[in-house]
């Protein structure tokens, strides 16, 4: 979300938007280098509960999902099943190292 900075301007701030019950699956990590630093990717399949397109509780890609000090930065949701009652979301925890 856009916080006004006090000059006129803005910056962008994470808010909470919830607290989910998920599963999560570590798919196979890499190291690579972000902003000069080595850092340890790690991609999850994060799986939650199902929500309609659109709805405000459906996770979007470029959201994040948070676990006390680790942050999952959501690349992609899809259904998991064809009732919908479950979603999956593609995500990627980095670490630096």
């Amino acid at each position: 979300m856009r916080v006004p900075d006090g000059a006129g301007g803005f910056s962008e701030s994470w808010s909470s938007l919830g607290v989910l019950w998920a599963e999560l699956t570590a798919r196979t990590g890499r190291e690579t280098v972000a902003t000069g630093a080595a850092v340890s990717a790690v991609p999850y399949e994060i799986v939650v509960r199902g929500a309609p397109a659109g709805h405000p509780e459906r996770p979007i890609a470029e959201q994040r999902f948070r676990d006390g000090n680790r942050l999952f930065h959501i690349r992609s949701v899809a259904e998991r099943d064809p009732e919908g009652r479950y979603l999956v979301c593609m995500a990627d925890e980095e670490i630096a190292v």
